[in-house]
């Protein structure tokens, strides 16, 4: 008789749900949407009328006139923000439970409408200021503390539910899988600025508040969509009072327990990131404000020019990592750094429309090299995995500081030398000093 023998069970690999990382990623879709506007069209709302900025140009926007060191303080303050209270937000957050909601979703439905309400009422406020006072600062105090209010409280909240957001998709999704979900909701995010980049200059030519109410509008339907859709678990299964102990400047505290042996190159490799990172948010702050002032184009039309990037950005993403799995991270990196810094030169010595152009469909090209390969490359800086959160934190904190240098820095360079054309060549300095930084750094390449 033949022996039989018990049905043996292979273990299927858990499956990504697409469908859930999609509602999730929404979340992502509508604060892009948010921050793109924002970044775009409000250093020009604040610097219109200011006899430098407009230099004889038809700057159809009324302004409050302010200097661009002015300027790149205000827009700074998101950075600020985020970088002090999004930590606490997250470990609120993971500590509490809201019968019905859950624990990210009350942060969401509470700051998300106040979020969507003032950042609408910015374009409104800069509507009622009178066109006979446009970049008149001292005439203006009443709607420039008005608007200080609005962006002051947007950014706030934009602050305060951001990080819930971001955690729904660890929160709900294995860890195996985690790396396929963020691709998705990244890519959703950079789809959506691009569609508003589109969408939001054919609106502004009809009236400088239309893209707000647009970007606003998909925004609560986001936010509503995930209030319905999304179902939270009660329980997590990784911990995640552990997983954000190494986020944001709780990070600090985890430098003990990193090796003595990764430090070094640790150390140059977050300089390195800290200094590319001032030299692109100094771009990205002013780079609209150049579009208007160098090269003379109507401010829907900067917008357009500035969304260039973020299209090369997505198209060449993947191929981006395949270069970097080719002939490795740290090269491609560097190699990056140069071409963009080379870029930025062509920009700064050829200020016309065809030129600068070509020269953001490549900044584009170049900045996924840079970007896509920099964070894998500081989480494989660690000896193994127990301290992923904490490198990655880490690296939020060099991101997001420089994310408050960058335009503070651009703007004082810019009222300094009365020249917008510094835009293109302040950040050249820094993308050279983080490729000579790199030239340090020894680990950090894909572990085998």
């Amino acid at each position: 008789m033949a022996t039989q023998h018990p049905a043996t069970t292979v273990p299927t690999k858990p499956r990504l749900d697409v469908k859930q990382t999609l509602l999730i990623g929404l979340g992502l879709f509508g604060l892009n949407m948010m921050w793109k506007l924002y970044n775009d069209y409000v250093p020009i709302f604040l610097q219109a009328g200011n006899s430098l900025f407009d230099a004889g140009l038809a700057v159809k926007t009324t302004g409050f006139g302010l200097g661009a060191a002015l300027t790149g303080l205000i827009m700074t303050l998101d950075n600020a923000a985020g970088l002090l209270l999004m930590p606490v937000i997250g470990l609120w957050s993971d500590r509490v439970w809201v019968r019905r909601l859950g624990r990210r979703k009350p942060f969401i439905v509470t700051l998300a409408p106040i979020s969507i309400l003032t950042f609408v009422l910015i374009p409104v406020i800069v509507k009622g200021t009178p066109v006979a006072l446009s970049g008149q600062t001292a005439q203006l105090g009443r709607e420039l503390t008005w608007l200080m209010i609005s962006i002051g409280l947007f950014i706030l909240t934009m602050a305060g539910f951001r990080n819930p957001v971001f955690s729904l998709l660890p929160d709900l999704t294995p860890s195996p899988l985690r790396s396929q979900g963020n691709s998705i909701i990244n890519l959703m995010g950079g789809l959506s600025g691009v569609i508003i980049t589109f969408v939001g200059a054919a609106l502004y030519r009809q009236d400088i508040a239309w893209p707000f109410f647009f970007g606003g509008a998909m925004m609560g339907l986001a936010v509503l969509v995930l209030a319905l859709a999304i179902k939270e678990p009660r329980y997590l299964t990784d911990a995640p009072e552990v997983r954000e102990e190494g986020a944001g400047l709780g990070a600090l505290r985890e430098l003990k327990k990193i090796s003595p042996e990764v430090r070094p190159s640790l150390i140059r490799l977050v300089l390195a990131i800290f200094l590319w990172f001032v030299g692109f948010n100094a771009i990205e702050t002013f780079l609209t404000s150049y579009c208007v002032n160098v090269l003379g184009v109507q401010e829907n039309q900067a917008s357009l020019l500035s969304g260039i990037p973020y299209a090369t950005f997505i198209a060449f993403a993947v191929p981006a990592g395949l270069i970097a799995a080719r002939f490795g991270r740290k090269r491609s990196i560097i190699t990056g750094l140069w071409l963009f810094a080379g870029l930025l030169l062509v920009g700064f010595f050829l200020p016309n429309l065809t030129v600068t152009i070509i020269v953001l469909v490549l900044v584009g090209v170049v900045w996924a090299l840079i970007n896509i390969n920099s964070l894998p490359m500081v989480v494989d800086t660690a000896l193994d995995d127990t301290t992923t959160g904490t490198f990655i934190g880490i690296y939020f904190i060099g991101s997001q500081t420089a994310a408050v240098v960058g335009p503070l820095l651009n703007g004082a360079v810019i009222e300094a030398s009365q020249n917008y054309g510094m835009v293109m060549l302040m950040p050249v300095v820094f993308f050279v000093l983080a490729a000579l930084a790199m030239r340090g750094v020894t680990r950090g390449e894909a572990r085998g």
